[in-house]
């Protein structure tokens, strides 16, 4: 089916927050794309995308099973299931022949990523991994600085993930990726970004892999004296000395008018009522010290690329919440970045040079990932509409790589030896 000449059609499958946004830039840009179908076994969002897009009762599934057992509805299947629960619609939507946005990670383990990959391969489909931070403006620029040889070439590299704490307590302490055995690891489900991102920057592969991290503080251990196992029901003498209180956080968010994330996340009742409510029986009114969590909260991976270039990655909870930040180191100069702003040292000149990418963000969901998430979905849609795989900067050979480097810094953090990756 050729899209060049309509909007391109979108099957939405997981109408959660990431799926969401997707679905979102089709809203804003009917002339491009439109979402066509949905499938999302939570009743409230199903209803709230279906009512958004105006979709027939046929077009509207409580579970991907549903919408896939149909005839291909759409170009393209948005897939924005749980992490564990990707592989499965991947290979039924590329039989039926829809193109491939897959929302990362690609699966939680290798054979999973080599499934998907044989998948859209085997049926001749384009697949899209969401590494939103290759296609911000801020990367774009920091790519070009580099490719134009400003710094010569590169050395090494240090690179920082400042999750933010409140972050971590509401992701991967309460939320969908506390657990590794409900999701994926840590360094898979948040920095998987960060090693793709560090793949695309340095342009080489990687040879090997040493890694070090662990859950320190997010423990029964660290709970304070007295403080009860739901946040509603702390002791005020304890709430509200804790950083972590989920009662202060969403609340907060509710009175400073914000009803997107993280407030769509644990309920769709934008009230006080309905905030305290889910704070009282979900999950996300848990005290942090007394959940099902056991992702680590900090994490350093150290890298060697091709040609002896070195990398160092930190990935910690126990920050504000910013963008994350950038040192590379060249023969020729050296480079600044915190996802907003480039600072440039030429040692020839001795001369600083700024640049401002002109993006407002924290990294962060929030912000849409500093303009990667629309960025992405303007390289995907154009390259469906005009049949050209070369748009995707994050496709499946690309993503398996980086995918390749998130399980090896596991296997190192794990058995506590260097890991070599493959040629």
């Amino acid at each position: 089916m050729s899209a060049a000449s309509r909007p391109v059609e979108l099957l939405i499958l997981g109408a959660g927050s990431r799926g969401g946004t997707y679905a979102d830039y089709a809203r804003r840009h009917p002339d491009e794309c439109v979402v066509v179908g949905v499938a999302e076994p939570d009743a409230g969002r199903r209803e709230a995308m279906a009512r958004i897009f105006g979709l027939p009762p046929e077009r509207v599934f409580s579970t991907w099973q549903d919408a896939l057992a149909q005839p291909r509805l759409a170009d393209v299947a948005v897939i924005a299931t749980q992490d564990r629960d990707h592989v499965a619609p991947v290979e039924a939507a590329a039989a039926l022949g829809y193109h491939l946005l897959l929302e990362k990670p690609m699966a939680p383990d290798e054979a999973g990523c080599r499934r998907i990959v044989d998948a859209a391969e085997r049926h001749g489909v384009m697949l899209g991994v969401c590494h939103v931070l290759r296609y911000t403006p801020y990367t774009q620029a920091l790519k070009a600085v580099l490719d134009a040889g400003t710094i010569g070439e590169i050395v090494s590299v240090e690179h920082l993930e400042p999750v933010g704490y409140w972050h971590q307590a509401h992701s991967f302490v309460r939320g969908h990726w506390r657990n590794e055995t409900q999701s994926s690891p840590m360094l898979l489900a948040k920095s998987c970004h960060d090693l793709d991102w560090l793949r695309y920057v340095v342009g080489r592969p990687c040879e090997r892999v040493s890694s070090f991290g662990s859950l320190k503080h997010f423990r029964r251990e660290a709970q304070p004296a007295g403080a009860s196992d739901r946040c509603v029901t702390c002791p005020a003498e304890v709430e509200t000395q804790c950083p972590y209180s989920a009662t202060r956080y969403y609340l907060g968010q509710l009175d400073a008018g914000n009803t997107g994330w993280p407030i769509n996340v644990i309920t769709s009742d934008f009230t006080e009522a309905g905030v305290l409510k889910a704070l009282e029986d979900g999950p996300y009114g848990r005290c942090v010290y007394a959940s099902d969590n056991d992702v680590v909260d900090h994490q350093v991976v150290n890298f060697e690329f091709q040609g002896g270039v070195t990398a160092s990655f930190t990935m910690t909870a126990f920050t504000r919440a910013r963008g994350r930040e950038t040192r590379i180191f060249g023969t020729r100069g050296e480079l600044y970045g915190d996802s907003q702003r480039l600072t440039v040292f030429d040692f020839l000149t001795n001369e600083t040079t700024a640049i401002d990418t002109d993006v407002a963000s924290d990294g962060s969901i929030r912000s849409g990932h500093g303009g990667g998430d629309d960025g992405l979905m303007v390289a995907f849609v154009r390259a469906v509409a005009q049949g050209d795989p070369s748009l995707i900067l994050s496709g499946p050979q690309e993503t398996l790589e980086s995918h390749l480097m998130v399980f090896a810094a596991e296997r190192s953090r794990r058995d506590g030896q260097m890991v070599s990756l493959p040629a």
